[in-house]
């Protein structure tokens, strides 16, 4: 991905980005693989965190989350509904998404594909034009930037597909592990896990995991976690928190979950 090291992949996910192709049929183990090394790399950085709390009633809390998804109204739900369009829509989506609103993102990515829909449409449309059309996104011009390099790698090395890989994506300009993940889950129909900033602080408050960071949030969830869950908790606590679970003064008197949480980290709720 764009990041040399895996301390820069993260930075540069989590900070700021100096900003249809479905893909080629890849092997299960070729994936299995590339999840390996990376799970390998990322396991020094994952120490000292510890593992899912077995106690934690998991199945209940997130069955009680999808019956409640739809009252949320979450922006996020705009969002899925753009990505879940095929791995290089979803893959454009993510990168448009960092430091941007949901509703912007989703607004961006219209007006980006009307100009072209694959990697090929895309490299034949000026770096000004794609500007203007995903302004007012963060960063739009860095991004304009790293939306015509990666479609320019798709088309040079992969046909104009998007990797099924997650070591490939993971070399990808400007694409960190929660972009890939979510490519694998959302754009493949593939397992991997997606942690963001919800994910990370929601499980830690509830107890069920201890960890510093959400790399380590993700190797962890990765060794406990059901796989039946990993494509779809992304989804259901980003909606959660931006609604319910919400990282200041969370709305703990309409949370569905409230008698399983520890409520670690909360000094205030409502």
């Amino acid at each position: 991905m764009r990041e040399g090291s895996k301390a820069r992949r993260g930075a540069e996910e989590t900070s700021v980005p100096q900003s249809h192709g479905a893909a080629k049929p890849a092997s299960s183990a070729a994936i299995t693989v590339g999840e390996g090394a990376k799970r390998s790399r990322g396991t020094r950085s994952a120490r000292g965190a510890g593992g899912c709390n077995p106690d934690f009633p998991i199945d209940e809390v997130l069955r009680r989350l999808r019956a409640k998804a739809a009252d949320w109204n979450a922006p996020v739900v705009t969002l899925m509904a753009e990505q879940n369009r095929g791995p290089f829509r979803v893959l454009i989506g993510c990168l448009l998404s960092l430091r941007t609103k949901d509703e912007t993102t989703a607004g961006a990515v219209k007006r980006l594909f009307a100009l072209g829909e694959t990697p090929q449409e895309l490299l034949q449309v000026p770096t000004r034009k794609i500007e203007q059309a995903i302004y007012p996104v963060g960063f739009y011009r860095t991004k304009a930037k790293r939306i015509r390099e990666i479609c320019r790698i798709l088309v040079d090395r992969y046909g104009g597909h998007v990797p099924q890989s997650l070591d490939q994506l993971l070399e990808l300009p400007g694409v960190g592990r929660k972009t890939a993940n979510l490519v694998l889950a959302k754009g493949f129909d593939l397992p991997g896990i997606c942690v963001d900033t919800h994910v990370h602080r929601i499980t830690n408050r509830w107890g069920y995991v201890r960890t510093r960071n959400p790399h380590q949030t993700e190797f962890v969830l990765r060794s406990c976690l059901p796989q039946r869950y990993w494509k779809e908790i992304n989804d259901l606590l980003v909606a959660f928190g931006q609604t319910i679970c919400k990282p200041v003064s969370p709305l703990c008197s309409r949370c569905p979950v409230a008698e399983f949480c520890a409520r670690r980290g909360v000094h205030r709720h409502r």
